[in-house]
């Protein structure tokens, strides 16, 4: 039985709510990494309030193509790599894949890194045996638990994400002018501000989250023993109606955040003279001095908490796409040895990351290039997603409505627009 048939749609109320959530939550609130909260404490402490609109400008856009994504894994059981195997020149498919690996080990590297950084700042110590650590930790979970514990972990996990909420609320934003930012944009024509646009979009729509939805679909479809909805349409309703809660509500929650980090960072570093922040943990030290001991540690332990969420979903979005690529199944819920390729991959990917700084490799700095494939990256693969959802040999009767189409082209069309814009002002003078 799948969870939106457990859920009688006249009891309600918060607890049928929560069995509702599921892929698209941990969806949202991976997007709000340790990466991505060094960006946004970035664009808070370089711009103030500034750029709050933008959020509001990607929220449906994120809404949309992670529901897109969500429908993929669930109406054809199967995930975007191997939906891409079955419909598109194999050339296709290696080349988004390996665009993904080298985008996520990157990720991979800077968010470990904030957390053995931030961990250090807590707890004094070599923050690089931290980083090894934590990369250690994650892939222990991963591979060691079964599927509906990890899924449970991971769900609650997410409540570390509300830290950035209590830290606003010490920050003494003045609330006025930081809603008016949110519908009354502050525009600059130069290469900080174009960079800063593409940054907020590359945090917030970003291709490993597609492949880790697409396949928590499919998770949860073997979880209830359903089938795809292209075998069996009746049950396309509710399950339709789920994932678009879910995901509506994920991602609504990782905008919240990210607004919560903007907006700390503008009333206290921005406010205090404090422009560049290359970082998440420069950015939980900085306020220190600023915001208080307190304010320092609850910035910290979030850090530490989105790492041990947003990790396993960077690994295991890597791991999904590597064994559909190559014809293998793969699953949290099957045994190591069962699955050698899916856990190979998760492991590889994960020390890969953490090595980045024994190697020599700056993981903040290799962070700018990750966002170049991760916008090279995006804008097509958001383009074939939106080709699959179309076709009716993947979906049967169950392609998507119009009014669906026309907000993801939107999606696609500003992801692709940003990744110009970013390649103009920002590689183009350095080529």
């Amino acid at each position: 039985m799948s969870t939106a048939k457990n859920d009688k749609s006249g009891k309600g109320g918060p607890r049928s709510l929560l069995k509702l959530l599921g892929p698209g939550l941990i969806t949202g609130a991976a997007d709000d990494d340790p990466s991505g909260i060094g960006t946004h404490s970035q664009i808070g402490a370089e711009f103030g309030y500034g750029l709050a609109w933008t959020f509001v400008l990607s929220f449906p856009l994120m809404v949309v193509i992670q529901e897109v994504a969500a429908q993929i894994g669930r109406v054809t059981g199967a995930g975007i790599a191997r939906n891409l195997k079955r419909h598109y020149p194999r050339v296709v498919l290696w080349l988004m894949v390996s665009l993904l690996l080298i985008a996520n080990v990157v990720n991979l590297g800077a968010d470990l890194s904030a957390m053995g950084a931030a961990l250090a700042l807590l707890a004094g110590g070599n923050a690089g045996l931290y980083t090894l650590i934590f990369g250690i930790i994650c892939i222990v979970l991963e591979v060691g638990l079964s599927y509906p514990r990890y899924a449970s972990v991971l769900k609650w996990t997410t409540l570390s994400l509300f830290t950035y909420v209590g830290v606003v609320m010490v920050a003494h934003v003045p609330w006025p002018h930081a809603l008016r930012s949110l519908v009354v944009p502050e525009l600059q024509w130069n290469a900080a501000y174009a960079t800063a646009l593409v940054a907020i979009l590359g945090t917030t729509i970003s291709p490993y989250l597609f492949f880790w939805q697409a396949a928590q679909e499919i998770e949860e479809q073997h979880r209830h023993h359903s089938k795809p909805l292209c075998i069996a349409p009746r049950d396309a309703g509710p399950e339709l109606k789920r994932i678009r809660i879910d995901t509506l509500i994920g991602m609504a929650f990782s905008t919240l955040v990210s607004l919560a980090i903007v907006f700390a960072t503008a009333a206290t570093l921005h406010a205090s003279g404090v422009r560049d922040i290359a970082t998440s943990s420069q950015a939980a030290e900085a306020l220190r001095p600023i915001a208080g001991q307190f304010a320092f540690a609850m910035f910290a332990i979030g850090i530490i908490g989105t790492g041990l969420l947003a990790v396993p979903v960077l690994a295991g979005s890597a791991a999904y796409a590597v064994t559909e690529m190559a014809g293998q199944s793969g699953s949290l819920d099957a045994k190591p040895l069962s699955a050698r390729l899916f856990y190979a991959t998760i492991a590889v990917t994960t020390l890969a990351g953490a090595s980045l700084n024994t190697v020599g490799i700056d993981p903040a700095r290799a962070l700018y290039w990750a966002a170049v494939v991760n916008g090279i990256l995006a804008a097509p693969l958001m383009a074939v997603m939106m080709l699959i959802v179309r076709n009716p040999r993947a979906m049967g009767r169950l392609t998507v409505s119009r009014r669906m189409m026309v907000v993801g082209w939107a999606a696609t069309a500003v992801m692709a627009a940003s990744s110009v814009l970013f390649l103009a002002f920002v590689v183009g003078p350095l080529l």
